[in-house]
């Protein structure tokens, strides 16, 4: 391995979803992108998933077994290398809530953000957990975003609040950034407030001001229909949104808003023949933000989350129980996970 370089880690994900399967997939279908990337997880369990994907055409991808994390250099293309990063999981039903699978999940996603901290990774890349199974295993986070952010706080000996975190998801048309990420949407506007836009327009700038090499225009959705419609539709518009992007602007950054949310996520999308009007679209609650995304095509999108001080990208999908174990579930969303990954890590080993 080249000094200074170091692999991505993908996690196992929740055991009984399509996680493990299209953790195969993106090792088969994209080798020459996978080098350099390992799984951390269950040896089993990705065997088993590899040995349901083979056919009497196309045999099982073998699973190489790491001792250690620097043995991924020796690992020849069209293999898997897993690391045995947590316990074998016990009693795992496909396709099943489990605390059993939930456990393995949340643990694997612990393991790969301690290494990350601890700069022994370049960037991590989360395969799809399911949030019943997070909690019936005791974990009290809603998702991946909230753990990470609090093994950033812990590692850091940094109260949660002062290592805010916010969830970004892209394709190759459109980005935007939430304001709030899960909760009900009851607390998610409550949630809007001046120091929280602002906080979101800070983590944004500075991360897509990183990843594109020029400050990005950032475009701010409103809470309330055509954004308060002058307040006759709600007043958060010119009571909190507005405040939040002046203060920007007055760092500034290249900021615009707050406008109707049914029609900024168009005029940010940029297609073939025609740039966006923005960069990435600020919105004020989860659905907001990825419905558009979700839209434009799942098997292309990426959640990518900012504010860490670690890269960590994710497929923008769940762990799809009622498809898991038929070998039919799309590891699009994953590669170009992964493929994200590698844009946002430069020490990430890229293999021979």
């Amino acid at each position: 391995m080249q000094e200074e370089a170091l692999p991505i880690a993908i996690t196992l994900g929740d055991p009984a979803g399509i996680g493990p399967e299209i953790i195969v997939k993106a090792f088969r279908d994209a080798p020459a992108l996978t080098r350099g990337c390992f799984v951390a997880g269950d040896v089993a369990t990705l065997r088993r998933a590899s040995q349901q994907l083979g056919t009497p055409g196309r045999a099982a991808l073998p699973v190489a077994v790491l001792q250690t994390i620097v043995d991924v250099q020796g690992v020849p293309l069209h293999c898997v290398p897993v690391l045995q990063a947590i316990a074998p999981p016990e009693g795992v039903v496909i396709g099943q809530v489990s605390a059993a699978a939930g456990r393995a999940a949340g643990n694997a996603v612990i393991w790969v953000a301690r290494a990350a901290l601890a700069g022994d990774i370049a960037a991590i890349v989360t395969a799809p957990l399911h949030k019943e199974s997070l909690a019936a295993a005791g974990f009290d986070f809603p998702g991946h975003t909230e753990l990470l952010q609090a093994e950033a706080a812990a590692h850091q000996g940094l109260p949660l609040a002062k290592v805010p975190v916010r969830m970004m998801l892209a394709n190759d048309e459109l980005r935007t950034v939430l304001v709030s990420i899960h909760m009900s949407l009851r607390d998610a506007i409550e949630a809007v407030t001046v120091e929280g836009v602002l906080a979101t327009l800070r983590i944004a700038h500075r991360a897509l001001h990183a990843a594109l090499g020029h400050a990005p225009r950032i475009g701010v959705a409103g809470l309330n229909p055509h954004a308060g419609e002058g307040g006759l539709f709600g007043t958060e518009e010119a009571t909190i949104i507005a405040p939040a992007i002046a203060a920007a602007r007055s760092e500034g950054m290249d900021v615009h808003g707050p406008y109707a949310p049914d029609t900024v996520f168009m005029r940010a999308r940029a297609t073939p023949g025609k740039a966006g009007e923005f960069d990435v679209v600020i919105a004020m609650y989860h659905d907001q933000g990825l419905i558009p995304v979700k839209y434009l095509g799942v098997d292309k999108g990426v959640n990518v989350t900012l504010g860490l001080p670690l890269v960590r990208t994710s497929p923008d999908h769940g762990t799809a129980f009622d498809i898991a174990g038929r070998g039919v579930a799309d590891a699009s969303s994953l590669i170009e996970a992964i493929r994200m990954a590698r844009s946002l890590a430069p020490r990430a080993f890229r293999g021979a």
